[in-house]
């Protein structure tokens, strides 16, 4: 179970649940890392055991699955009851102010010329590592500055073994695999990447992107080293001081920089391990399920930040489940299926139905010298 991703872990506890033949079904945040098409078959199974006499508890942040499921909704904000409600009766954003008091605010996504190439990913190979893992094949990719790339696909499509090559946790790939601002960084050490300017949030909260039993303020430590000194001692007021400004900047919901990553929400662990990578000013930003099981305040602070990052010259990398959330702040898609990728298509040429089609590996491969982005 621990080489499958987040996305397939879900998808077998839910059958798990589903083959007890369950009275009562409690289900929080199932569809947090599923594809549309996964999403839309769990519904069909929900909707036949209701009928068949089964109860239901469905728990999701996610307000158009509640609309489309629930015969039933309460709202809770903070601990507190806000609203029981018909929910085929009510909107987004009547759902959304009960949920957070206000409506999130529209994203601001203006069309930006990209700078130069800051990452770059050419003709990379590797055999996968686990055995129900995935091989790559001939991945090649760039990353401009000023500009968000997002990569949608199924998960357990080459997602996982995409991303440790990229963070190094995986060092296998040649040198000249992989390309950072113009260098060769295939061989280097994750740490050696974040010294060059590339950070990375990995898609599991808890055990990879924090330490459960460690404080937040400890937690900035595995990827910010500027609060230690040339001789190796901590300067713990900076160290605080550092993990006080992400909470306050990011609207964290914790007791505070000593406060124990596991006592979090999973909402709120994000928005503090996005926080982190995003403070440090990056040159590159490798993000994998940024806003999974997140509000949709939350979810709107997330990408508001992202795409701020973005204005301000970084190059970033989004691979996520979230369609809606690609197509909101992207300014090219490609499609990972198979352990291969298809070809770059900006945001404005690409549609659901098409991207849907991709993930099945339905793609044109582009003519001998088109470039990426003009296929």
């Amino acid at each position: 179970m621990h080489t499958l991703s987040v996305g397939e872990r879900q998808r077998v506890e839910i059958i798990r649940a589903l083959l007890t033949d369950p009275q009562l079904l409690i289900l929080d945040e199932p569809t947090s890392v599923l594809t549309p098409q996964a999403v839309d078959k769990l519904f069909a199974t929900l909707r036949q055991l209701a009928d068949k006499g089964c109860s239901i508890l469905y728990i999701s942040h996610k307000l158009d699955e509640i609309r489309a499921l629930c015969h039933h909704c309460t709202v809770m904000r903070g601990g507190r009851v806000t609203g029981e409600v018909d929910p085929t009766q009510e909107t987004n954003a009547s759902l959304s102010r009960l949920m957070i008091g206000e409506e999130p605010p529209p994203l601001q996504h203006q069309l930006r010329e990209a700078g130069p190439v800051v990452l770059g990913v050419h003709g990379l190979d590797l055999p996968r590592q686990d055995p129900f893992g995935i091989d790559l094949h001939g991945i090649s990719l760039e990353v401009r500055s000023g500009e968000i790339l997002g990569v949608a696909g199924i998960s357990g499509n080459g997602q996982q073994e995409l991303l440790a090559a990229l963070s190094g946790e995986d060092p296998r790939a040649p040198a000249a695999a992989i390309t950072l601002a113009g260098a060769s960084v295939g061989k280097r050490s994750p740490r050696q990447r974040r010294a060059a300017g590339l950070h990375f949030v990995p898609e599991e909260r808890l055990g990879r992107g924090a330490v459960p039993t460690l404080t937040l303020a400890a937690n900035t430590l595995l990827t910010r080293t500027e609060t230690v000194n040339p001789q190796g001692w901590l300067r713990t007021a900076a160290v605080r001081g550092l993990a006080e400004r992400i909470i306050e900047r990011f609207q964290v919901k914790a007791g505070g920089p000593h406060a124990p990553a596991k006592s979090l929400s999973g909402g709120n662990l994000q928005k503090f391990i996005v926080g982190r990578e995003i403070d440090a000013r990056p040159s590159c930003l490798v993000v994998s399920q940024p806003t999974w099981g997140v509000d949709v305040g939350a979810a709107a602070l997330i990408r508001r930040e992202l795409l701020a990052l973005r204005d301000a010259g970084c190059a970033i990398l989004v691979v996520s489940e979230e369609l809606d959330e690609l197509f909101e702040i992207s300014d090219r898609m490609v499609v990972i299926a198979r352990g291969r990728l298809s070809p770059a298509l900006p945001v404005a040429e690409a549609t659901v139905e098409r991207i849907g089609s991709w993930m099945s590996g339905l793609w044109a491969e582009p003519a001998a010298g088109a470039s990426h982005a003009a296929a």
